[in-house]
């Protein structure tokens, strides 16, 4: 544990302090680590400069898997050897479940108690209400936080015990953040949580009515994308809404984890793959040219060989535009743990996974090659890119349906919708 703090010169945390945050893991992260510096700034503190030395360092940690566990103490030694003199601070999910662990005496924090302290004072993580957030620095997209918290525990799963169950704010508050996010300059809002699905439960509300909500802010040039959304909670009222909106992108991300039925009972994901099939085939068929972004999940307890050739071939059959590959790895307090079932070695998950990367890339390549020459709007990004040949300078962006486009870099393009030809 020692890795949680550092600090050569012991000094309290006075107003006036360069602060820097250093964010791992998923968009919902960067909300919240934008929302926690706007914080800071108002209350006397102001982000420490390129090339300027900290006084204090936040990383926003990660726990989705053992890798990200990994990345975090990473992150944490790295930030030690450039900052020897600053304080760090951790704050994210990882840092939760290093909470939790220590009130439980299964590890203690460090030789200075006073560390768990300094975290929830300053950053403090609250798993039973909801608090707000939103990203603004970049100036192109806003990740808006809309929900947070799950009620599910799938077994492999421990979000559950580090960001607390499923709460959400109220629309007329994600409105009036998105509106000021549009005001500040933004163009393209996205809509973050840990499952924002279940958006609703803690409100009285749903998920419907905030998607027509901020459709309607009667405002132009402005884009919507929805995040990662659970199957069997994109339901078809959602996914044809979409289709005749005038500001959501047709772009989907949805989890599968498992193309194995029997695997997805391991796992106790709620839904089966004909079911994730049939929301995919709607989609599809009524938006022809939707981007479909799957998460999938190998190597996990349980699952055969058998299981996983049925998983890869049913992969192979879906109409989707890329998959997000984990590789399982164990996770303590988590049912799957808890059951008799067959281990899958190491090597053979990461031969799996470089399966699924495969798929993945072949059928990206696919969805940009069907898509080229045809009319689409890109939404035009900051960042100056050499050419592969090193002679000119480029910028991206991105189509509604997110194909990634370059373009001679223009800095009048830069958060400007352009109409282009792929």
């Amino acid at each position: 544990m020692k890795y949680l703090y550092s600090c050569k010169k012991k000094r309290n945390f006075a107003a006036g302090m360069k602060i820097k945050v250093v964010t791992l893991g998923c968009k919902l992260n960067f909300a919240e680590s934008s929302a926690l510096m706007r914080s800071l700034e108002a209350n006397g503190h102001c982000r420490a400069k390129h090339n300027e030395e900290p006084d204090v360092v936040i990383v926003n940690t990660c726990t989705v898997t053992d890798t990200a566990d990994h990345k975090d103490r990473q992150a944490i030694h790295r930030i030690r050897r450039e900052h020897p003199n600053a304080k760090i601070i951790m704050t994210g999910c990882y840092a939760a479940l290093l909470r939790q662990k220590q009130a439980r005496g299964e590890v203690l924090a460090t030789s200075d108690q006073t560390i768990l302290e300094e975290i929830n004072r300053l950053v403090p993580k609250d798993t039973e209400h909801f608090q707000a957030a939103y990203s603004r620095d970049d100036r192109t997209r806003c990740f808006l936080k809309i929900q947070d918290g799950c009620n599910y525990f799938c077994t492999y799963c421990t979000i559950p015990h580090a960001r607390g169950r499923s709460r959400n704010a109220y629309i007329k508050d994600i409105v009036s953040q998105a509106k000021q996010a549009l005001f500040e300059g933004a163009k393209e809002i996205i809509l973050t949580g840990v499952n924002i699905g279940d958006f609703g439960r803690s409100t009285g509300e749903t998920f419907i009515e905030l998607l027509r909500a901020l459709d309607d802010l009667r405002l132009d040039d402005y884009r919507v994308r929805i995040s990662s959304c659970e199957p069997n909670l994109l339901t078809d009222e959602i996914i044809d809404f979409v289709a005749h909106s005038r500001h959501f992108a047709p772009h989907f991300h949805i989890p599968l984890q498992s193309g194995s039925n029997e695997v997805l009972k391991i796992m106790h994901r709620r839904y089966t793959r004909e079911l994730f099939a049939e929301r995919v085939s709607h989609i599809k068929t009524i938006m022809p040219n939707a981007f479909i972004g799957v998460d999938c999940m190998v190597g996990v307890r349980g699952e055969t060989e058998a299981y996983f050739a049925d998983y890869e071939t049913f992969i192979q059959n879906l109409p989707v535009s890329q998959l997000h590959v984990f590789t399982y790895s164990e996770r303590a307090n988590t049912k799957m743990l808890e059951m008799d079932l067959y281990v899958v070695p190491k090597a053979e998950r990461e031969k799996r996974s470089k399966i699924l990367h495969r798929i993945s890339e072949q059928k990206l390549q696919a969805f940009y090659a069907a898509h080229k020459g045809e009319g689409a709007t890109v939404l035009w990004e900051s960042k100056r890119i050499k050419s592969e040949d090193g002679q000119n300078d480029l910028m991206c962006g991105f189509t509604e349906n997110y194909i990634k486009v370059y373009c001679p870099y223009d800095k009048n393009k830069i958060n400007t919708f352009e109409r282009i030809v792929i």
